[in-house]
């Protein structure tokens, strides 16, 4: 499914496998009917949001009779960029890359509270859920690799759903960050650094990605059997 209003709508998971019932975008403040209709057919009825406040302010769901959750996690790399660019700093496509691995290791430090919010409700219906944030790359990218590799995605299958984004995300044509346009297509992308940079600080902190899922998100094997019941594909 291509959305014109949404280009980073999809399942989660690779082209070989991806998980059932369950689903990934970019915000969905910009929806067209037509493309909500397409969304409400598909019987989701769970928005599970990681938009900041403001982000959720400017661009609230525009899907009808949905539950949303809000599951705050503040864009904090938008912040220091429009720090940076409104003292003059011209930015060059490696500041991003450093930025955007300090943004990922701060997903595990801080936003991990969050991430273990967004997994209770998931077992709680059969009802399809969507997460998004706003680009549906960064903050929604990560959930859904812990997502993936708590019910024994691969890491090629987890490597997969993450770079997809780069087909499917199009990048906007302005932006109030004025970055150089090197710089602006390494903000609107992913790349495998980003996600291992997280995964690297899962390790530091928790051990390995086993004692991630136990002490930081609160995942049991009895949690994770559910979890594949009810998105592993038969």
């Amino acid at each position: 499914m291509r959305l014109p209003s949404s280009s980073n709508f999809r399942t989660v998971g690779g082209p070989a496998r991806s998980l059932r019932n369950l689903y990934r975008s970019d915000h969905l403040g910009a929806l067209v009917d037509a493309d909500a209709a397409q969304i409400r057919a598909l019987g989701i009825s769970r928005v599970l949001d990681f938009r900041g406040v403001q982000e959720r302010a400017t661009a609230a769901c525009r899907l009808d009779g949905v539950q949303v959750h809000s599951l705050p996690i503040e864009p904090t790399i938008v912040q220091k960029l429009t720090a940076m660019a409104a003292a003059g700093q011209r930015l060059e496509a490696a500041d991003i890359v450093a930025h955007m691995q300090e943004t990922y290791r701060n997903f595990v430090r801080q936003g991990t509270p969050r991430f273990a919010e967004f997994f209770r409700p998931l077992p709680a219906s059969t009802h399809p859920p969507v997460f998004p944030c706003t680009p549906g790359k960064d903050r929604t990218g990560f959930a859904a690799a812990m997502l993936l590799k708590a019910v024994g995605a691969s890491d090629e299958e987890v490597w997969q759903d993450y770079l997809l984004t780069n087909d499917r995300l199009q990048l906007p044509a302005r932006t109030r960050l004025a970055l150089a346009p090197e710089a602006m297509h390494v903000l609107w992308r992913v790349q495998p650094g980003f996600l291992q940079a997280a995964l690297d600080e899962v390790d530091a902190r928790y051990g390995s990605l086993e004692g991630y899922f136990r002490e930081g998100l609160g995942l049991g094997e009895a949690q994770r059997r559910t979890l594949r019941a009810l998105y592993l594909p038969d």
